[in-house]
């Protein structure tokens, strides 16, 4: 258990302002660790934007001014709520991997700022003007790039590098939306690029957590056929998912694009079987992370598809950010923040009911594609369901995150 704890950084038994960490009692309980800011407010966000996105398909608001709403909704998904959470995750895991005092207080307080400076600055970017609104935008990616790197390299922790190849991915696909967008462009590869580096997150993290939690779980049971163990046939995987996505970045229509696609789709839907998520069916904090990653060799099948000209590039797009990434950062979210203040790691209904509502959303919205005549409703369905899911979240969680346990 303690070689769990140390290694994945989301799952310990004193909650995360104990001693033990070396963090005292002063300053607020929101600051005193990455997850409780970065959670609670990525989740709020992640709710307000899409009520605002759907009320933008009404015609009632106008956000992202030039932009475009269209163009905003994408970009504050991939890089307004999906890296706050990243940013939760990080800045909980990686002093857990290094050993060093999380980043807390003032430093993370100037890193909330940063993310939310870039929020405003793109709910109206010609307030300020387009380049600057980029420039404010753009500073929190490599500023949690440069945090994050530093804490690495002063823990020695070199293996933990590869993570931060997402952050990097992130940063340029960032740049490259707002590039694309001052020019007059469609930022359709730097929307690719983003999902493809969470996508590969996902590959890469959620391969660790995913069958190192199975295996816990089970030998708790007295059960002896755990997940098999990390091995180069999972390296073969994540090269293979890796490879797949960065064609699909640069060509969504190629014959290679789609044979590359769908032997990673192969891959990875053997590779989760390897992790014995049926056998954790009955403990749904677990087990939504099987579920979750299910989406990965779906998505990557949609890509192949997609590629075939058999589905279009929207419906790819949310197989892949709402059902693989969303979900999982969902998953991630309720069981880190049990987890790391204290709780039990038992979903409530509560709990249960969220998961629901983002797993309806991520089969609604790929639907719309198909329902001409009841797109429109499918589509404010499925943001309802988003949206109520994260909305529960932020109201069940908040005031764990927000409070320190007495």
């Amino acid at each position: 258990m303690c070689v769990i704890k140390k290694t994945l950084g989301l799952e310990r038994s004193a909650p995360s302002d104990a001693p033990v960490r070396g963090k005292g009692k002063s300053g607020p309980a929101l600051l005193s660790y990455g997850f409780r800011p970065f959670f609670l407010l990525g989740g709020l966000f992640a709710s307000a934007a899409i009520i605002l996105w759907l009320l933008a398909l009404e015609g009632i608001a106008e956000p992202g001014g030039s932009y475009g709403s269209g163009h905003w909704h994408a970009h504050e998904m991939l890089f307004g709520f999906a890296p706050a959470i990243l940013a939760g995750f990080l800045l909980t895991a990686i002093p857990n991997w290094t050993g060093r005092l999380p980043v807390s207080g003032r430093p993370l307080a100037l890193l909330l700022a940063a993310w939310a400076m870039g929020r405003f600055a793109m709910l109206d970017p010609d307030r300020l003007g387009l380049p600057v609104s980029a420039a404010i935008d753009m500073v929190f990616l490599p500023a949690m790039l440069a945090v994050s790197l530093r804490e690495i390299v002063a823990g020695r922790q070199w293996k933990n590098l590869k993570v931060l190849f997402g952050l990097l991915l992130l940063s340029l696909a960032n740049g490259c939306f707002h590039y694309a967008m001052i020019e007059g462009e469609h930022p359709g590869e730097a929307i690719r690029l983003s999902i493809a580096a969470y996508t590969l997150l996902v590959m890469i993290i959620g391969g660790r957590i995913i069958p190192s939690f199975t295996r816990n779980y089970m030998a708790k049971l007295g059960r002896t056929d755990a997940p098999v163990p990390f091995n180069r046939f999972d390296i073969a995987c994540i090269l293979a998912g890796a490879v797949a996505l960065g064609l699909w970045v640069r060509d969504t229509e190629n014959t290679l694009t789609g044979a590359a696609a769908l032997l990673a789709a192969l891959l990875h839907a053997v590779r989760l079987m390897r992790w014995k998520g049926l056998a954790v069916r009955s403990e749904i904090l677990l087990f939504v992370l099987h579920a979750s990653y299910l989406f990965v060799p779906v998505g990557l099948a949609t890509i192949a598809l997609g590629a075939a000209d058999l589905l279009d590039e929207p419906f790819v797009l949310h197989v892949l950010t709402i059902g693989a990434i969303s979900t999982m950062m969902l998953a991630v979210m309720t069981r880190a923040s049990r987890g790391h203040t204290g709780r039990q790691l038992v979903s409530s209904p509560v709990t249960r009911l969220s998961y629901a509502l983002l797993f309806l959303a991520g089969f609604l919205r790929p639907a719309a594609e198909f329902a001409s005549e009841w797109q429109m409703p499918l589509l404010v369905a499925a943001g309802a369901c988003f949206a109520a899911a994260f909305a529960l979240f932020a109201a069940e969680h908040g005031p764990m995150l927000a409070t320190r346990r007495s």
